[in-house]
């Protein structure tokens, strides 16, 4: 059954070798590319039920488990999303944010985690046909996939070692003991790989069931020395894989030398199982300790940001407090100066109010004036003959006076002083009254200022004889006239 489906699935692979695919060409390999599958979720990460596991042989935190997930939206565009992992996705030389889809172009370069040394793992998305880009494909790390790659190499392994005649039942029995082992690991007796193989155990409980060590009161300084002890191990994980490749090396020159000696050959054998089984001891105890630093540091990761949240809302909360009293502040101050200009107001309101009777009282008291002005104008100063005030005033010899104009013609009529009725010896102009009443008049109405101006325009355009009906009867006639 299993190789009918292997030639279906050739079949199928040649006739979409000429079919365009995606792809994650690495950077600087000629393997290891990375086929993306139209409409499947990709997924990478250094545990075993991802689509493509991948692994850091010098530094194995550096991957998470299931580190990001590829996927093509509703428009055939690949987008990328970082699932929460301890390094992040690089799109571009830029970090992208977590479990937020990242839509991808043709040519975009992803990096998956941030190394120490050089770039591990960098890819640039491509596409092309599947038979260019076939020789460079990694193959998927699915479940089933693996098991019948594993079944296979068990088979051929047997195969090989049944066919050889130098080789005993015995050895027979304990080579197979041996790929059965392996098999459980996932790879025929690996020597110098850097992929982490696991037992039985491991796998069936998964890479979350390892035992969690105690957390010590400082996780960053326990990192630390975790991160340590996972060197010493890697390193003494490498010599074990160094001394069982010894052992493999010897063990085949004495086969193929002295084929006879097989106490030898099973000793030989005997100390290569040792040292497969401390190896797997050793990856064990690796693989645990590395779960345990990867639950530490997650740990560590969510109380600082917890702890950061905490100080980001207690800087918020004294920020709100310094407003809140600044704006009380500016509200106090606001107070205190509305009720100085309710005061200044108030006081400026008295101080109106004073002017305005103020000004009320000297304006009567100027009309009280002016009025007393007028009646001793109208009563002292006022010609008796034409009843205005005294216009070029002259005196007489009987120190009674009179308009200039009136009194000339007066005296045409008569040589008698119109009062008293004594004859007129002199008349004298009165410079001082004319003064007098000029500088009274100037604090009169503007009407009264207008109808003396008119006045004074019309006698010294008329002649200075009047009818014979006297000149009283002439100044009455110029008022009825005004």
């Amino acid at each position: 059954m299993e190789e009918e489906k292997v030639s279906e699935s050739s079949k199928v692979e040649e006739c979409d070798a000429t079919k365009e695919i995606w792809c994650l060409k690495r950077v600087g390999e000629n393997s290891g590319w990375l086929r993306l599958f139209e409409n499947t979720e990709v997924t990478l990460g250094r545990a075993l039920n991802v689509t493509y596991q991948l692994l850091s042989p010098n530094y194995p935190l550096m991957i998470s488990r299931n580190h990001c997930l590829f996927k093509q939206n509703e428009d055939g565009q690949w987008t990328v999303t970082d699932k929460k992992s301890l390094n992040g996705v690089w799109v571009n030389r830029e970090r992208i944010i977590p479990e937020k889809a990242w839509q991808l172009s043709t040519g975009d370069s992803v990096r998956i985690g941030v190394p120490v040394e050089s770039t591990q793992f960098e890819y640039v998305l491509v596409r092309d046909n599947l038979q260019t880009l076939k020789p460079f494909l990694q193959p998927r790390t699915d479940g089933e996939a693996n098991a019948s790659t594993r079944t296979k190499k068990t088979k051929r392994k047997l195969d090989a070692e049944g066919s050889d005649p130098a080789v005993s039942p015995e050895s027979k029995a304990k080579l197979y003991r041996c790929s059965s082992t392996d098999k459980s690991l996932g790879r025929p007796c690996p020597a110098a790989e850097p992929a982490r193989p696991r037992s039985p155990r491991t796998e069936a409980a998964g890479p979350s069931a390892a035992p969690a060590e105690p957390e010590g009161p400082e996780p960053a300084a326990r990192g630390g020395l975790d991160l340590a002890c996972l060197r010493r191990d890697s390193a003494s994980i490498q010599a074990l894989r160094n001394r069982l490749q010894d052992a493999r090396q010897e063990a085949a020159s004495l086969q193929a030398l002295r084929p006879g000696q097989r106490e030898e050959l099973e000793e030989l054998r005997a100390q290569q199982e040792a040292l497969r089984a401390q190896l797997r001891s050793q990856q064990e105890q690796h693989l645990r300790r590395v779960q345990t630093l990867e639950d530490s540091l997650c740990q560590e990761e969510m109380r600082l940001e917890v702890a950061k949240r905490q100080e980001k809302e207690e800087n918020l909360k004294k920020q709100l407090e310094e407003a809140l009293q600044e704006h009380r502040k500016v509200i106090e101050e606001l107070r205190s100066s509305r009720q100085g200009f309710e005061e200044m107001l108030q006081a400026k309101d008295k101080e109106l109010k004073v002017t305005k009777e103020e000004k009320e009282q000297a304006r009567a008291q100027k009309e009280e004036v002016v009025i007393q002005m007028t009646d001793v104008l109208e009563n002292e100063l006022q010609c008796i003959i034409c009843s205005e005030l005294f216009i070029e005033a002259v005196t007489l010899s009987c120190a009674h006076s009179f308009c200039l104009h009136c009194i000339e013609a007066w005296r045409k009529r008569s040589g008698a002083c119109p009062i008293c009725r004594q004859d007129i010896l002199s008349q004298t102009r009165s410079l001082v009254l004319d003064n007098c009443i000029d500088r009274m008049v100037e604090s009169l109405s503007a009407e009264l200022k207008e109808r003396r101006q008119e006045l004074i325009s019309q006698r010294k355009g008329e002649s200075p004889a009047c009818d014979r009906g006297g000149a009283g009867q002439c100044g009455r006639k110029q008022q009825r006239q005004q």
